[in-house]
């Protein structure tokens, strides 16, 4: 069912890549994540590490980070197949394979120092482990955190202090370390902002879960006086918002393309669903609404992929992509609420029940269409692209 069409025919190799993941997702992911409860994110750490070892002699290990400290170095291409094709579990987009291909690093961090990226990229690519996590929204942040970030960053002496309160940040109460935009420079909007690594055994670092629709929860996080050393400034004082902006701009077709993961698995099931099922006297599936239902999915799904192929290729080939990028996402997250809600439809009574991944698919597709900036912010960016300087008035 997945496209096959010759102007986004993959290279040979990522075809060798997306036929090793589905191969493994179906081995050693699928038949595990069924003896878990409902809506868990994680394995045991005797299974977690089993896979992992699997995943490491297949090839399959931290695969968003560079090759030279430890990953598998993928274009954005490769890294929309693995996407893709690793969320097609009941852990779907934001938990892809369980974590069984090892959590990479944010890879912000690849734009410190060598001595930055030793002491904490490379040993967390080793690990594997959920142990990092990035800090940039805020409580009053909205839609526009280049403008509106409050926390503060002063430096005394050899180091940054550090104060203010940070919202909707992963894996940040189980973390080691992480990644804060601050501003340090006051009353200088988005050439204010600044880019730290903090370590969260460090005296004033807090953080706290708050509960939100999905089964994991992204946490509020305090810093009260948090004292790190000069050394911990990742890049240029001053211009944090400017890495910020490349780093979630790249991600953008990666997090798109995990979310048609989850969109083409929900399709098999209701195709799978609609083939079995007899309804008054004949398959549901020779109901012309139902038929509909699953031709829009199929189309949808195809035309997002397309998109988020069309940003990753200009991304590849070092062309600006930000406007495609922002087209992918709020194409690809939309369609795949949609494809979701529509297999739910033609589930009926099953399509709500815990006996399927589609109602825990549902809620986390409902976050995907704010994660990774909201559909209105990239409808904004797309605009600007087109009307330029007359959306200023």
């Amino acid at each position: 069912m997945p496209i096959d069409d010759a102007t986004w025919r993959l290279p040979e190799e990522l075809v060798a890549l997306k036929r090793s993941v589905a191969s493994f997702m179906e081995k050693e992911v699928r038949p595990r994540e069924e003896e878990l409860p409902y809506d868990s994110y994680s394995f045991p750490e005797e299974q977690i590490s089993v896979m992992r070892q699997k995943a490491r002699q297949s090839g399959l290990w931290a695969m968003y980070s560079p090759a030279e400290y430890g990953g598998a170095g993928l274009s954005v291409l490769g890294k929309c197949v693995v996407a893709e094709e690793a969320a097609k579990c009941r852990m779907g987009a934001y938990a892809p394979a369980g974590g069984a291909f090892g959590w990479d690093p944010p890879n912000v961090i690849f734009d410190g120092t060598q001595e930055q990226i030793d002491k904490y990229a490379v040993p967390a690519i080793e690990r594997g482990d959920r142990k990092t996590f990035v800090a940039i929204s805020e409580p009053a942040g909205g839609s526009d955190p280049g403008r509106s970030i409050s926390t503060t960053a002063v430096l005394d002496g050899d180091e940054w202090v550090l104060n203010g309160t940070k919202l909707w940040i992963s894996g940040a109460d189980s973390a080691r370390w992480g990644i804060v935009f601050a501003r340090s420079r006051p009353g200088r909007g988005r050439d204010g902002i600044s880019c730290f690594i903090v370590e969260t055994d460090t005296p004033g670092f807090s953080a706290r879960p708050v509960g939100v629709i999905r089964a994991w929860s992204p946490c509020e996080v305090h810093f009260d006086d948090v004292r790190i050393p000069a050394s911990n400034l990742l890049g240029e004082e001053g211009q944090g918002f400017k890495t910020a902006e490349r780093w979630l701009v790249a991600a953008r077709p990666p997090y798109a393309a995990g979310t048609l993961g989850v969109a083409q698995a929900a399709l098999e099931i209701a195709v799978d669903y609609a083939k079995g099922r007899e309804t008054f006297g004949s398959p549901l599936a020779s109901k012309q609404a139902v038929q509909w239902m699953l031709a829009d999915s199929e189309i949808e799904i195809r035309a997002a992929r397309h998109l988020v192929y069309e940003a990753a290729g200009k991304a590849d080939r070092g062309e600006e992509f930000k406007t495609e990028a922002s087209i992918a996402k709020v194409f690809a997250t939309e369609t795949a609420g949609r494809v979701v809600d529509r297999c739910i439809q033609v589930l009926g009574g099953m399509g709500v029940s815990k006996e399927m991944p589609l109602e825990r698919w549902y809620r986390e597709m409902r976050i995907k269409r704010i994660g990774e900036g909201p559909s209105e912010v990239h409808r904004m960016v797309v605009a600007r692209h087109l009307l330029g300087k007359s959306m200023k008035g």
